[in-house]
């Protein structure tokens, strides 16, 4: 029986000049919003194809590395971090497995960011949230509208002051709504019972956590207010 071998592909000549073009902005010390030599030049410079170059060019513009701008011709650019993933974390055509990976990333985020929650908040925050919170819409057994449960966790996530993370929830917003309707019979269910048992944590709770202080009150509170999810995932695995 022949034994099936899988080899690593060569690197093709547009990949080689893609890496020489990243080199080359480097060692030449281009910065984002700087104007790059046009073709002809990258090209005698690399010693490679006008053709090939244009193709490298490409894949850099499509990584959003670098734009064209009217009358500056080609610029660096600073590409998005999650980018690339918000073009592919579609939740119609994710797995189960990967929604709730992705699901699971989100809690771990949301109970990760606590310390930078209490160490940046201002008063300015506390009345936003204030007003997010006053305003939201909330359904039974602690549902709230997408709208609002956008609203509420992205300011968190601004508080944070970090862009990427901020980021990352306009991607997650999309997932948590499709995973809430696609299994809203197996979550209800267990809202229902989490209320019984008096254990919902709303986004009012949450902020009174907040207003007070209380950083050890505040991550107990958001790993519960997330229960259920985590709940729904441990009676999916077993």
């Amino acid at each position: 029986m022949d034994t099936l071998k899988i080899h690593n592909s060569a690197p093709t000549l547009v990949d080689q000049v893609e890496d020489k073009l990243l080199t080359y902005f480097k060692e030449n010390d281009l910065r984002t919003g700087q104007s790059i030599p046009n073709e002809s030049e990258l090209a005698n410079a690399l010693g490679v194809a006008r053709s090939v170059l244009r193709e490298a060019l490409s894949r850099l513009k499509m990584m959003g590395m670098i734009e064209s701008r009217t009358r500056r011709g080609m610029i660096l650019t600073e590409p998005s971090i999650l980018g690339g993933m918000k073009r592919v974390v579609d939740p119609r055509i994710l797995s189960d497995d990967s929604l709730f990976d992705i699901l699971g990333f989100r809690i771990a985020l949301e109970i990760g960011i606590c310390s930078d929650l209490f160490r940046n908040i201002t008063a300015k925050d506390i009345e936003e949230l204030e007003e997010i919170v006053r305003l939201g819409i909330v359904f039974e057994n602690n549902e709230y509208a997408p709208i609002s449960e956008f609203s509420f966790h992205a300011k968190l996530y601004e508080i944070t002051g970090n862009k990427t993370i901020s980021e990352f929830q306009e991607i997650i917003h999309p997932v948590m709504i499709f995973v809430k309707d696609k299994f809203k019979d197996l979550l209800e269910p267990i809202n229902i019972e989490m209320k019984r048992k008096n254990k919902l944590v709303t986004h009012s709770d949450l902020l009174n956590y907040l207003k007070k202080g209380d950083e050890k009150g505040y991550k107990k509170a958001i790993e519960l207010h997330f229960e259920v999810y985590k709940i729904f995932m441990r009676n999916r695995i077993n």
